[in-house]
């Protein structure tokens, strides 16, 4: 006996959602909203910056003074129910600036530690570039084991820890050039491009009706720690098919072998694609990666982690350029 079966049907059985995600999407489209009130544009950074946190990835964020860096930092980071702390980098910041240092209490007549800024939920930190090797040194263990080791204590940080660091591409005295074991602690890089003129204009006109002189305190927090920590299991359960993962291994492959890359990406690049464009499709509404949520992530992935070789830096060749090159190089899984 032959059993007719309606094709509409098993479609729908196809695409079911394995897991409800309208809550997060409803999330990320009120923390778009929260943070529209005070930056006109600038989408992406603001879609960046909401999958870092969600992918719990620490973000670098580069850009001309005056294209809101600082500030989308911020109102991102105030949309979050969690602790705030903002650190000025400058040359002569010391690490027990940064980390914290022991004072000595008369009354109990022992040290006592007082933490530092960086003992927080969400730091930002301005300038990063313009800190001393020793400062940025205070960074390493802090960003990658979310832990401080001070006088011989371990200090853990509390959950969430993310780190948003700014830096200026153009002005380069008393600036230093960030390690690269230290980029490559970074989640992200993400470089923040002049405003649209349409974009421009609407900034002028809403200076102009007093629209966009407001008060921060306006931007209200609609994501609590419970709810993040429960939105990053749940971007933990996100599908990601075989041949898909083997389309990022081959990718991050391809730049160790690429000729024009004097440094291609190591595994933790792997594992960031993979763990960006879950969270990517996440705030899409979706519970499974497509091959362009990876193709779209592996640029602010890579960024940082690749160096090109002095020849390609002659020609000023974009490392957008070679990086987009490299993915059109690999078949895309269908």
């Amino acid at each position: 006996m032959e059993i007719v079966t309606d094709k509409k049907d098993d479609m729908e059985n196809i695409f079911t959602q394995r897991q409800d995600l309208s809550d997060l999407n409803d999330a990320a489209q009120r923390l778009r909203a929260e943070v529209g009130k005070l930056i006109v544009g600038q989408h992406k950074l603001i879609d960046h910056l909401l999958v870092a946190i969600l992918a719990d990835g620490h973000v670098l964020i580069e850009g001309v003074p005056g294209v809101a860096k600082t500030l989308a930092a911020k109102l991102v980071a105030r949309c979050i129910g969690a602790g705030f702390s903002r650190i000025q980098f400058t040359p002569d910041l010391m690490p027990s600036d940064v980390l914290g240092t022991s004072v000595f209490n008369l009354s109990k007549s022992e040290f006592e530690f007082k933490p530092g800024p960086i003992f927080s939920n969400i730091i930002l930190i301005d300038e990063i570039n313009r800190a001393p090797a020793k400062t940025q040194s205070a960074l390493f263990e802090v960003m990658e084991e979310r832990q401080a080791t001070i006088d011989g204590n371990r200090y853990t940080m509390d959950k969430p820890f993310i780190v948003l660091a700014t830096q200026n591409p153009i002005e380069q005295e008393g600036t230093y050039r960030l390690p690269e074991a230290q980029l490559d602690r970074f989640l992200f890089k993400i470089e923040v491009d002049y405003p649209s003129l349409d974009e421009e204009l609407m900034i002028l006109t809403n200076h102009h009706q007093r629209v966009g002189i407001q008060d921060i305190e306006q931007v209200k927090p609609v994501i609590s720690v419970e709810q993040l920590t429960n939105y990053r299991r749940k971007i933990q359960e996100i599908h990601i098919e075989e041949p898909l993962r083997r389309y990022i291994a081959q990718i991050v492959q391809q730049t160790r072998k690429s000729p024009f890359l004097y440094l291609g990406a190591s595994p933790r690049a792997s594992l960031a694609i993979m763990t960006a464009a879950k969270a990517f499709a996440a705030i899409r509404g979706r519970d499974f990666v497509s091959p362009e949520d990876i193709k779209e992530i592996c640029y602010p992935v890579l960024t940082h982690r690749l160096l090109m070789t002095p020849e390609k830096e002659m020609e000023g060749t974009p490392i957008s350029v070679i990086i987009k090159s490299l993915i059109e190089s690999i078949e895309i899984p269908r």
